[in-house]
């Protein structure tokens, strides 16, 4: 089933969460009656401090996890009714970059962005072109050669990024992306997130750096005890208010 587009618009939102509730097993509510959208193009940080359901959103949106209650759409289709053998199409739309990188360590900086390509069976002559032109987006041209472990760790988050990028997702999921690096490369990094979304790519940035989400004013949602409590459109986030 397919979520009906924006009759303004005409564009159908990358993210619709309906009223949803989540409990795990040990009758843990992770999320209680959260309805959120997110539209096409946008730039949005989720945050919240641990416990809020951060990880929750994330996982939901990546179908890793059944909603207990409520509507999940992700590019216009309702992942209640996804079918398993449909997971891996759904996500070939949705590039996600990791606070830990989860690059493979004994590869080159090509091998670790062409293993995204591999994946949904491009073709050599593909992967050849379109590797070489990812690298160059995030300043990394000069590295494609290199084992990871010759990097520093802001050259491997950007190496995670392009591996993100490389087959053209519509939605970037980025969580925590700086949460391993230093201010300068933490900078560095949502400099790039930024200028991948001028190109029209949504993006989503799940974090707990206040100064960060201060400093850029883009869209906020805060989570608190699985609950909603702010949506604001060019806001900042202090913790302690919460």
């Amino acid at each position: 089933m397919l979520i009906k587009m924006d009759l303004e618009t005409k564009e159908i939102p990358p993210i619709v969460l309906e009223g949803v509730s989540k409990i795990y097993r040990s009758d843990v509510l992770a999320l209680n009656d959260v309805s959120i959208r997110i539209d096409k193009g946008e730039f949005v940080f989720v945050v919240g401090t641990s416990g809020s359901g951060k990880s929750t959103f994330i996982k939901l949106v990546m179908k890793e996890i059944e909603p207990t209650k409520g509507k999940v759409f992700v590019n216009g289709r309702d992942l209640v009714r996804l079918r398993r053998k449909q997971v891996p199409i759904l996500r070939r739309g949705i590039g996600v970059v990791f606070q830990d990188f989860r690059l493979l360590k004994d590869r080159t900086v090509f091998e670790n962005v062409a293993f995204a390509q591999r994946i949904i069976g491009a073709a050599k002559h593909e992967i050849n072109k379109r590797v070489p032109e990812v690298l160059a987006l995030v300043g990394l041209s000069e590295k494609i050669h290199a084992n990871i472990r010759e990097l520093s760790g802001g050259e491997q988050q950007r190496v995670a990024l392009a591996r993100a990028l490389v087959n053209r997702p519509t939605l970037l999921l980025a969580d925590e992306p700086t949460g391993n690096l230093d201010p300068k490369n933490s900078w560095e990094i949502m400099e790039l997130l930024e200028q991948i979304n001028r190109n029209g790519t949504t993006v989503v940035v799940v974090t707990h750096n206040q100064e960060i989400v201060n400093m850029m004013k883009k869209r906020v949602i805060a989570l608190h005890k699985g609950v909603l409590v702010s949506d604001e459109k060019k806001g900042g986030y202090s913790y302690e208010k919460n």
